[in-house]
């Protein structure tokens, strides 16, 4: 603050002084007394609902949210635990598969397949008007059970509803990853 406004606010503070000194003068004992119990009464009444009160309802409130709180942090942990047996143990390895077993695995679902190679972790598949509907059902199914996961794909639908011929190339994931 420059100068001249010091001065200006301490005059303002000296002219505001000198005017409740002189409000103060001006009362009786009997008047002041009443003033001064009027004006704890307002201070007690500030102080508590600033300070007093709202920290008593957050203390309420967090005593009421406590047990919620407690339980979530129970199942946080029971997760983690989970979480840790889990890791520590490694996924079964993928069953083996076979032309047979995508054969078999095929004809579960109504489905059969014009040509089956199996190599190594790689399978190919040929299908002529098969349903499209349960193709797709098959593949959820052994994506889940053989961890088979799909490489290349072609798809063509026939004029009949729900037919397709597929061309797929499938490949099986090793054991050392999770599918899900």
């Amino acid at each position: 603050m420059s100068t001249s406004a010091n001065a200006n606010f301490s005059a303002n503070l000296n002219r505001l002084r000198d005017a409740a000194a002189a409000f103060w003068n001006d009362r009786s004992t009997k008047e002041r007394k009443q003033l001064l119990i009027i004006g704890s009464v307002i201070l007690a009444a500030l102080i508590y609902l600033l300070l007093i009160d709202p920290a008593l309802s957050g203390r309420a409130q967090l005593r009421k949210s406590l047990p919620e709180l407690r339980q979530k942090a129970a199942e946080i942990q029971q997760l983690s635990r989970d979480a840790v047996a889990l890791a520590a143990n490694p996924a079964p390895p993928p069953p083996v598969i076979t032309k047979e077993s995508m054969e078999a695995s095929l004809a579960a679902r109504g489905l059969k397949p014009q040509s089956v190679v199996v190599t190594d972790e790689v399978i190919r598949l040929q299908l002529t008007s098969a349903s499209f509907a349960a193709l797709i059902g098959w593949l959820d199914e052994v994506q889940k059970t053989m961890r088979l996961s799909v490489i290349d794909t072609t798809i063509t639908a026939l004029t009949a509803s729900d037919m397709v011929n597929a061309t797929l190339t499938l490949r099986q994931q090793k054991s050392g990853t999770r599918s899900e």
